[in-house]
């Protein structure tokens, strides 16, 4: 490594205790304390207390074993973030069998490709349609036994049928899981675009939880600190969160819904928000567009150059203006305030994560007074590798390693991870997992650099995956190549780097269009031009897209294309030697097309 910097540990942390022991304590720490909340069936928050959480994943983890779960066997979950998603989660891995997490906007092939992969033998479905998703793939589902609809009782039903299990049954199945044995298998998308399955150990999860609670005591570790948690627990960053609040002093509160999720804020009042780039996006735009264009939107933006010209002083280390700290305090009571009231009133911290955090938006809500702590990690390091401290954080890095986490920069400038939540390795995949990690270095794809004082800056990515605003990691392989098979199309250049969505940049061939028009009868072009212009040759396009999409998630899809007159080649550098686009080029080239045509901003 050219680079290495290790954050040490202040307090040793067991290696061989499981996940449940993390619920458990807890329980015995603050047995009734308000743990989980939820908005119920009259809209109001509910609360279970630690102890009454814990027994009722007691009570569902004897239903699993009545209905015959062994240790290592797979059981998928299929549903929006609830107390029910943590309850069957914690609930699962407690007996040694293990969670596979399922994002349900994934397609019926995505469903049947990961249930095989890792042999699920019993699934949770939210709903109808999330069963009927099931439904359809499950005859190629050989090992899947039992389906469970949470909306038509299933939490009930598993209860139920655990009632014939003895809590000495259950201890002793609880108390045969070591650190050592796999947890869940989190499917993320490779390279190739296949969803590739990632091996969590209980160690792996104990050891980043607690180390998380040491590192970021401010934020979880003193009274009435609350989380309101709104990603999605198939997200392994979420259930890293939920598990840092059991291990912590947090009262998590758990919502699905986005729509109602800045009346939650209000209700909630939590005290730190954990949330993808894309939501403080949302509410940076909100307000701007609430304040107008009259005198009401002057302020605004006079207030935001204020907001993020103060965060820039502060930032700099220096002593922050005279004429610039009177403006900030003014618009604080005019603007600042209130926008921290859309939070509850009571938010310190915001940690952001997932995607690349634009240095604007930090800045802004940095000004307002909620520093956004943007952090680092991956499905393979159980989330958070890395985070900005609460006291001299810095924006622009990804902050420093967690306690026990080691950061290197290796001889090709690869940001590198090891520590004892780096995952056992890919499952299936053992040629994957030797080529990505190597003598306990989790080689990450991402390239970067480490300054004196162990701050993470990101400088670019190695591997050819789109982070889209929301975080969603995007392979783009698959759909292209299946775009490319219509006859009109020479290439397919997928974008959306911290874009709030995927869309595609498209070239044609033009002797391929030509002969396709002839064939469906219709008269050819003379040239490209024409062609990008063509109804017919768009509606073929279009077509081509459409069933591309049907290959993946929404999220992963094309929500927009740009049909470009331009031939992709090798003499004009957009093209390798394999004829294959070169992503990089081809998006500078195309950067006024993509800002403003396709990404371009809503008139207010």
């Amino acid at each position: 490594m050219q680079q290495e910097y290790t954050q040490p540990l202040v307090k040793p942390i067991e290696s061989d205790r499981n996940i449940f022991t993390l619920l458990d304590d807890r329980a015995k720490r603050t047995p009734n304390e308000s743990l989980v909340e939820y908005v119920g069936g009259d809209g109001k928050w509910q609360s279970f207390t630690a102890t009454q959480f814990r027994d009722k994943v007691i009570g569902l983890a004897k239903g699993l074993i009545a209905r015959g779960i062994k240790p290592g066997d797979s059981v998928a979950i299929i549903a929006h973030t609830s107390w029910q998603w943590t309850a069957l989660d914690v609930a699962i891995m407690s007996i040694g069998a293990l969670t596979v997490p399922v994002y349900e906007t994934n397609s019926p092939a995505q469903v049947q490709m990961i249930f095989n992969d890792s042999n699920v033998k019993m699934a949770f479905a939210e709903d109808d349609a999330q069963r009927d998703k099931i439904d359809a793939v499950s005859d190629s589902c050989a090992d899947l036994k039992d389906v469970y609809v949470i909306a038509a009782g299933a939490i009930e039903t598993i209860e139920k049928f655990g009632q014939g299990i003895t809590d000495d049954e259950f201890w002793q199945r609880e108390k045969a899981v070591k650190g050592s044995d796999l947890a869940t298998i989190v499917y993320t998308s490779g390279s190739t675009g296949t969803p590739k399955g990632i091996e969590l150990t209980h160690s792996n999860f104990v050891f980043i939880t607690i180390s998380g609670v040491q590192s970021m005591g401010d934020i979880l570790n003193k009274p009435g600190r609350r989380l309101l948690l709104f990603l999605p627990l198939a997200h392994v960053f979420a259930r890293f969160m939920q598990l840092v609040c059991f291990a912590g002093t947090v009262t998590l509160g758990l919502s699905s819904n986005l729509k109602t999720i800045l009346a939650d804020f209000r209700t909630f009042k939590p005290t730190f928000i954990l949330a993808v780039p894309r939501i403080f996006e949302k509410i940076y735009n909100a307000a701007s567009q609430k304040a107008g264009s009259g005198v009401a939107g002057r302020i605004f933006s006079h207030a935001t150059d204020t907001a993020i010209a103060w965060s820039k002083a502060q930032q700099s280390g220096k002593p922050i203006p005279r004429a610039l700290q009177i403006r900030h305090a003014v618009y604080n009571k005019l603007v600042y305030s209130t926008i921290m009231q859309i939070f509850g009133g009571k938010v310190e911290y915001a940690v952001s994560g997932g995607a690349p955090l634009n240095a604007t938006i930090a800045h802004f809500f940095n000004g307002v007074g909620l520093p956004l702590l943007e952090g680092y990690g991956m499905t393979e390091t159980c989330a958070p590798a890395m985070v900005n401290p609460t006291k001299g954080y810095k924006i622009g890095t990804v902050g420093i390693p967690l306690q026990g986490v080691s950061v290197g920069v290796s001889d090709t400038g690869e940001l590198c991870i090891k520590s004892r939540a780096v995952c056992v390795g890919y499952h299936n995949h053992p040629e994957i997992t030797k080529e990505q990690i190597v003598n306990g270095w989790l080689h990450t794809g991402d390239l970067g650099s480490i300054d004196s004082d162990g701050f993470v800056t990101l400088t670019g990515r190695k591997k050819d995956i789109i982070i889209t605003a929301g975080g969603k990691n995007v392979s783009p392989a698959e759909v292209e190549t299946s775009v490319m098979t219509s006859p009109v199309v020479s290439q397919c250049v997928m974008v959306g780097d911290r874009k709030p969505f995927i869309a595609a940049i498209i070239s044609l061939d033009l002797q391929e269009t030509n002969a396709w028009l002839k064939s469906e009868g219709a008269e050819p072009v003379k040239d490209l031009k024409e062609a990008c212009k063509n109804p017919i040759v768009r509606a073929e396009v279009e077509r081509a897209v459409n069933k591309a999409n049907e290959l993946v998630s929404r999220a992963e899809s094309i929500r927009k294309f740009e049909i470009v007159s331009d031939e992709f080649t090798e003499a004009n550098g957009m093209l390798t030697p394999s004829l294959k686009a070169k992503r990089q080029v081809i998006t500078d080239y195309y950067k006024d097309l993509i800002d403003n045509v396709i990404y371009a901003p809503k008139k207010s």
